[in-house]
């Protein structure tokens, strides 16, 4: 298969077509990927997905040694944010 400026001056002009289709039909599967990863529905959908895998199971099941540290901190941010609105409010 010819590449840049490797043509073969002996080649024949039905296999330069083959290979001019065959080098079309591979970047227009690698544009395809590129739009495919550049979406940004697809995007916010495989970061979605990953966050999900940290906290789920591939059975669905909750993952508690994951979600405990963030429930602990949400938990305990919202009692910090309590006490200081009830200093501040005195």
């Amino acid at each position: 298969m010819a590449r840049g400026s490797e043509l073969d001056p002996n080649q024949d002009p039905d296999a330069i077509v083959r290979d001019i289709e065959a080098t079309r039909d591979r970047l227009a599967v690698a544009i395809d990927e590129i739009v495919e990863r550049a979406n940004p529905k697809n995007a916010a959908r495989r970061k979605l997905e990953e966050v999900k895998a940290r906290f789920v199971n591939d059975d669905g099941s909750p993952r508690f040694e994951a979600i405990a540290p963030v429930a602990g901190a949400a938990l305990g941010t919202l009692v910090l944010l309590v006490v200081v609105r009830r200093l501040v409010n005195r």
